[in-house]
């Protein structure tokens, strides 16, 4: 019973200590450690300015969205430029291209 007690009082601290002085370096400096908390900080980084561009491009579809709805002259504009219409009282002309 003494020696366990001496074991635990003296031993067990010391032995601790080492592994944790021998087992933090090795931890931090594996490829599981520090290099990957790196990696992991950038990829969040390159996420986030993703996010960013992806923010920027919603707002312009929205704002265009409500220029269709609201704008008649916007959605005439793309009737005649996306799908080709034209009103019924326009005469179209279409020339030969030149060669």
């Amino acid at each position: 019973m003494r020696r366990l007690t001496l074991f635990l009082e003296r031993v067990l601290p010391v032995a601790i200590l080492v592994v944790a002085v021998v087992g933090a370096p090795v931890m931090i400096f594996s490829p599981q450690g520090l290099p990957r908390l790196r990696g992991l900080q950038k990829e969040l980084g390159d996420v986030d300015d993703e996010n960013a561009e992806l923010r920027r491009h919603i707002e312009s579809l929205r704002g265009r969205v409500s220029r269709l709805r609201d704008d008649p002259a916007a959605v005439e504009r793309i009737a005649r430029d996306d799908l080709g219409l034209v009103r019924q009282t326009e005469v179209v002309f279409q020339f030969a291209g030149r060669r």
